[in-house]
C-alpha cells in the first residue's frame, strides 16, 4: 500500500491531504504529516486566552476569486455548524458583515484625508501601465523602485495597495506586476476595500481547525515535534526519485524508507519561520535565528540541484523581508466605542486603517467580535502591523523592533489622537503582544524566474514542492490561494489524475474591469 508523506502542516499540506482523499481516493490511514513544531496550521497561528492575551502572527486577505481555496473549503464542515461547509460559513459571515471602509488613511494630525483620490501624475499612470504590460522575463532582478519615480510612492494608491498586500518599495518588480494583473479588479475598490473577505473567526479556528478535524476523522496521522532533516534520492538516473526521509525527534534520528508508489510533498521555506512573540514589557527584537527546518531542508535539497530553486534569494536579507505585527486584547469597550465614533462604523464593518505619515507605517484592523470562539463577552481583540520596524516612532522614539507591546500600543494611540484620559484607560485595559517575523515578506524579495522550483520539478516521479516558494505562473504569493493551488497541482500531477486546478482569474480579460481600473487611475 502506497504512503503519502507531507513535510510541514501548513495550509498547503492540509489542503494536499484533503485532495488526496477527496479527489484521489487515497485512504487517510496512508497519509503522514510531519510537523517540527507542536502546532498544526503553519501561518494560521491564532492562540491565547482573555486572561493572558490572544496572539497571532497575521491574517491573510481573501477574496471571491480564490477558486482553489473555496473549492477546498466547500468540502469541509464548519467547526461551529457541521451542517454547513466552511465556504458557506465564510460566505454568510461576509454577507452579514461586508467591508466598506469609510476611513482608509489617517494623516499625522489624526484627520482623514480624501483617500478616494489616487493622486497619480501622468508619469505615474504611464509607468503603472508599462509594468503591467512588461514581459515578466524582462523584470528579473528588478525592484519596484526601478520601475517608478519617487512621486508614485507618495500616492494614495501606493499607500492603500502596499498596506493591503504588504509590499515595500524595494520588493520584486515581478511580484508587483503579478499583483497588479491578478488584482486589477480591486483597483476600483482599493479605497473602500469592498470585496475583501474575512473568516467568521480568526483563520486558525475558522480554517485550520476544521481542516485538521476532517483529516483526523479520516485517520490521517500527524507527527508533531518531528523535523525532516534531508531526503535521499535514487542515483544513476536523470529522473528525480525520493528514496528516503531522514528525520529527528528529540535528538533521535530515524530513516524512513520511501518505496515505489509512495509520494513525498515538501513545503519548502516558511514566511512565519523563526517568529518571536514579545509581551507588554518585552520587545520581540529582529534577528535571524536560523532554527527553521523548512529553510534548512530547502537549502540542503537545493545544493547542486538548480531545478530545486535558490532559497538564498529569499531568506538572506532579513532587513528587507521582516516586519512586526501585534495583537491587542482589550478588557473593556472604550477602545471599540472610540473607534466606531472615529470611523463611523462598528467593529468588523470597515477594513484596514493606515496611518500614512507614521514612521513605522502602522496599519490596524478592527475585527467583528468575537474573534476567537471562546472569547468572553466584553473582551475585544484587534490586530495591526508596522512595515518599517527599524525607524524610531513618532511618539515613542525607538525602533519598533525594540519596543514592548505597551510602547507599540502607545504609538498607535498617539496617531489616533484620543484624549489623554482615554488613552490611559485603554492602556490600562489592554494586553498588546507583538510578533517579529524575519521572513514574512521574503516571498516578495527580488528574484529571477528560476529561483523558485516548479511544484512538480521536471523529471520528478514522486516529489512535489508546496507553498509560497514554488513557481506557479500568473498567480501571486502571500495568499492562501497560492498554497492551496500548489497542493491541488501537486496531487493532480503526481497521481496522474485527469484534472487540473481551475484557471487563475484574469480580470484583464474583462472590458468592464479595465474600464473601472482606468477610471480609478484618473480619480
Amino acid at each position: 500500500m502506497s504512503k503519502y508523506y507531507f513535510v510541514g502542516s501548513g495550509i498547503a499540506s492540509l489542503a494536499g491531504a484533503v485532495f488526496l482523499i477527496r479527489d484521489g481516493g487515497v485512504s487517510g490511514r496512508d497519509i503522514v504529516i510531519f510537523e517540527e513544531s507542536l502546532q498544526f496550521g503553519g501561518a494560521f497561528d491564532a492562540h491565547g486566552d482573555a486572561e493572558h492575551g490572544y496572539f497571532m502572527s497575521g491574517s491573510r486577505m481573501f477574496e471571491a476569486m480564490y477558486q482553489c481555496t473555496f473549492d477546498l473549503l466547500a468540502s469541509i464542515p464548519s467547526a461551529t455548524n457541521p451542517n454547513i461547509s466552511v465556504k458557506e460559513e465564510t460566505d454568510q459571515a461576509n454577507a452579514k458583515w461586508p467591508w466598506h471602509n469609510k476611513v482608509r488613511l489617517v494623516d499625522r494630525d489624526g484627520h482623514v484625508p480624501d483617500f478616494h483620490t489616487m493622486g497619480f501624475s501622468e508619469r505615474d499612470r504611464i509607468q503603472l501601465v508599462a509594468i503591467m504590460a512588461e514581459p515578466e522575463a524582462l523584470l528579473d532582478g528588478k525592484r519596484i523602485t526601478d520601475c517608478f519615480g519617487d512621486h508614485f510612492f507618495e500616492t494614495n494608491f501606493w499607500f492603500e495597495w502596499c498596506t493591503l498586500f504588504a509590499f515595500e518599495r524595494w520588493h520584486s518588480a515581478i511580484e508587483f506586476r503579478r499583483y497588479l494583473r491578478r488584482f486589477v479588479h480591486h483597483f476600483s475598490t482599493i479605497d473602500t476595500q469592498e470585496g475583501i473577505y474575512r473568516s467568521l473567526y480568526n483563520q486558525y479556528d475558522s480554517f485550520a481547525v476544521p481542516l485538521t478535524s476532517w483529516l483526523k476523522d479520516h485517520e490521517v496521522r500527524f507527527h508533531f515535534g518531528v523535523r525532516v532533516e534531508d531526503l535521499g534520492f535514487a542515483s544513476g538516473s536523470e529522473a528525480i526519485t525520493v528514496t528516503g526521509l531522514d528525520t529527528s525527534r528529540d535528538g533521535v534520528a530515524e530513516h524512513i524508507l520511501v518505496e515505489t508508489g509512495d509520494l513525498v510533498l515538501v513545503t519548502n521555506g516558511s514566511m512565519t519561520a523563526d517568529k518571536r512573540f514579545g509581551s507588554m514589557t518585552e520587545g520581540p527584537g529582529v534577528e535571524r535565528y536560523g532554527s527553521s527546518g523548512a529553510w534548512r531542508l530547502w537549502e540542503k535539497l537545493a545544493q547542486g540541484r538548480p531545478q530545486f530553486g535558490n532559497p538564498a534569494a529569499f531568506n538572506s536579507v532579513i532587513a528587507e523581508s521582516s516586519w512586526i505585527s501585534y495583537t491587542v486584547t482589550v478588557q473593556e469597550p472604550l477602545f471599540l466605542e472610540l473607534m466606531e465614533e472615529f470611523s463611523g462604523q462598528p467593529a468588523g464593518m470597515g477594513g484596514l486603517i493606515t496611518f500614512k505619515d507614521s514612521n513605522w507605517l502602522i496599519t490596524i484592523s478592527i475585527y467583528h467580535q468575537p474573534f476567537f470562539p471562546e472569547q468572553p463577552e466584553g473582551v475585544a481583540v484587534w490586530w495591526g502591523y508596522g512595515l518599517f520596524h527599524d525607524r524610531p516612532g513618532n511618539f515613542v522614539k525607538k525602533p519598533m523592533a525594540d519596543c514592548s507591546g505597551a510602547e507599540i500600543l502607545e504609538e498607535v494611540l498617539g496617531h489616533l489622537h484620543f484624549a489623554r484620559a482615554d488613552q490611559d484607560a485603554i492602556m490600562a485595559a489592554s494586553n498588546c503582544i507583538p510578533c517579529t517575523m524575519p521572513y514574512i515578506t521574503s516571498q516578495f524579495m527580488v528574484r529571477t524566474g528560476k529561483d523558485r522550483p516548479l511544484v512538480v520539478p521536471d523529471g520528478s516521479t514522486n516529489l512535489a514542492f508546496l507553498g509560497q516558494y514554488t513557481e506557479q505562473p500568473d498567480d501571486v504569493v502571500f495568499t492562501v490561494e497560492y498554497s492551496v493551488r500548489s497542493a491541488m497541482t501537486a496531487v493532480y500531477t503526481l497521481l496522474k489524475l485527469n484534472k487540473k486546478p481551475p484557471p487563475v482569474y484574469k480580470g484583464l480579460h474583462s472590458p468592464q474591469v479595465i474600464i473601472d481600473a482606468i477610471r480609478t487611475m484618473h480619480r
